[in-house]
């Protein structure tokens, strides 16, 4: 499958043309859950992509629904006052997508129902008058516990729901589904492009789809699935010799203590996912990207516990990043090693100083500033490079449904981190990975949820070694001196440690 060759200021790609992809399928049969995903791919392309969720903008017409969402705008309400609410809902939607088209948009994904063969063919009329190529995606489900996790997902995160009870939303949704379900057409002998996905991934058939997006978003459904899971972000421990891609070093004596607190911290924090509250783990930041405004977790009382997960640690084939991963190992982790998590290659400047930089590319601060994504020095790599090399990493990330914890460089983690959030490829650079902290970041139908763990100080650890150095230099000329005069090195390095982590810096 071929990589993005370009990138352009405007987000699209001139020889793609215009896309909408339009959800089709009964209540809770992971549409929303779809329509998110594929944005997150089309965007971390580069290319200007958008969801147009049809209850978004039901409650920006109306405001919440909360006591009226029983058929109130079900395809099968007999009501008069639905059909009519439902045609302006609908016409507002679609006349939000068209201003998206106009204003330079390139793919468009409208999330929505669209559950009758006379709805989807005015849709195709509508947009074929603009040059728009249409795509349906047609969700299926004969997985009754998927279809109740969905229904979780929902409660948990839908502003429908706020404030429900679990037994009403239950309820509300049979009704629902029994509702669309009396007029519900699934695709049929169609001609026109479409896919269709049974169990979100389980079987997918395509339909007469052509075209460079196109035959790049049947690639990645072939790899999703909407299972609950977490995926860990940490980088590599400091290596003997830093700033060194040549050198490949192994880790320094730091280097390995941080590979074994990781661990620990890592296998503790995975062991006690389900029961874990904010007071146990050592959080710093948490942060919530969320596709619909407003939008507040729910807790779900009486939930059932989920099926454990595995946990997989993927590395890459760079010594310090194998040795990070290396006390995973003897913990019984699986640990898989990937050549395209490699850092990015610096070229002609590798073990250079900033001031030798300067001095042999002296534009180069300037130009790096105007554009970092696509900047690169003679025989290095770019971020775009970058993210053109980590492009089949994404896919295997996308298919794996246990807990992952990636280990890298922060060029690597910014990208993929960008993946998740749906960041353009311009703020990948910006992305902080600090040493010392764990990313965490869990999909979500709506958007995701990252929390950011800080499990080991690398100003105090680095504190504590040159104390250590120094004093067991000190000893060692000083017993010299003594004539091998016996002295207990390791009571008075441990008095002044404690000294000088009381004095702060300045000791």
């Amino acid at each position: 499958m071929a990589a993005p060759l370009y990138t352009t200021q405007s987000g699209r790609l001139w020889h793609a043309g215009r896309i909408l992809v339009a959800t089709v399928g009964l209540p809770a049969r992971g549409k929303t859950y779809l329509a998110h995903a594929i944005m997150r791919y089309i965007a971390w392309l580069g290319v200007k992509c958008k969801v147009f969720n049809l209850a978004s903008v039901r409650r920006e017409m109306t405001g919440e629904m909360r006591g009226k969402l029983d058929g109130h705008l079900g395809a099968g309400s007999n009501d008069p006052r639905a059909a009519v609410l439902r045609a302006e809902v609908q016409e507002e939607a679609e006349r939000q997508i068209e201003a998206f088209f106009e204003g330079g948009g390139q793919v468009a994904i409208y999330d929505a129902s669209n559950s009758n063969s006379k709805s989807r063919e005015e849709i195709r009329q509508r947009f074929m008058l603009l040059q728009v190529q249409i795509m349906f995606i047609e969700c299926m489900c004969d997985d009754q516990a998927m279809v109740n996790r969905n229904i979780r997902f929902i409660y948990q995160f839908s502003p429908d729901y706020a404030g429900w009870v679990w037994e009403d939303v239950q309820r509300n949704f049979e009704a629902r589904i029994l509702q669309n379900e009396l007029c519900y057409e699934p695709i049929e002998n169609a001609t026109f492009p479409h896919i269709q996905l049974l169990n979100f991934g389980e079987r997918i058939v395509v339909n007469n789809n052509a075209g460079y997006l196109q035959n790049r978003l049947v690639f990645f459904l072939m790899n999703v699935h909407n299972r609950e899971r977490k995926i860990y972000f940490a980088r590599a421990g400091e290596a003997l010799i830093e700033h060194s891609y040549k050198a490949d070093a192994e880790l320094s004596s730091l280097g390995l203590d941080y590979a074994n607190a990781l661990a620990t911290f890592v296998s503790n924090l995975h062991e006690h996912t389900l029961d874990m509250t904010e007071e146990k783990a050592h959080i710093s930041q948490r942060h919530t990207v969320s596709w619909l405004h407003g939008v507040k977790k729910q807790s779900l009382e009486h939930e059932e516990k989920e099926e454990k997960r595995g946990l997989e640690v993927w590395c890459s084939t760079r010594k310090r990043s194998v040795l990070t991963a290396e006390p995973f190992r003897k913990l019984g982790y699986k640990v898989l090693e990937h050549t395209r998590l490699a850092e990015m290659n610096p070229g002609v400047v590798d073990g250079l100083s900033q001031a030798e930089i300067l001095h042999r590319f002296p534009g180069s601060v300037e130009q790096r500033e105007k554009d970092p994504y696509s900047f690169r020095f003679p025989r290095a790599e770019s971020y775009h490079d970058l993210a053109i090399r980590l492009e089949p990493i994404i896919f295997e990330l996308e298919r794996t449904r246990d807990d992952m914890l990636i280990i890298g460089q922060s060029s690597v983690l910014r990208c993929l981190i960008a993946y998740l959030q749906g960041n353009k490829p311009s703020q990948i650079p910006f992305i902080q990975v600090r040493e010392g902290d764990l990313v965490e970041i869990q999909p979500q139908p709506f958007g995701v949820s990252s929390r950011v763990f800080s499990f080991w100080d690398p100003k105090k650890k680095r504190v504590e070694r040159d104390i250590e150095f120094a004093t067991r230099t000190a000893f060692a000329m000083a017993r010299e001196e003594s004539s091998g005069k016996d002295v207990d090195i390791d009571q008075v390095l441990k008095d002044v440690k404690e000294f000088a982590l009381r004095s702060g810096p300045a000791a």
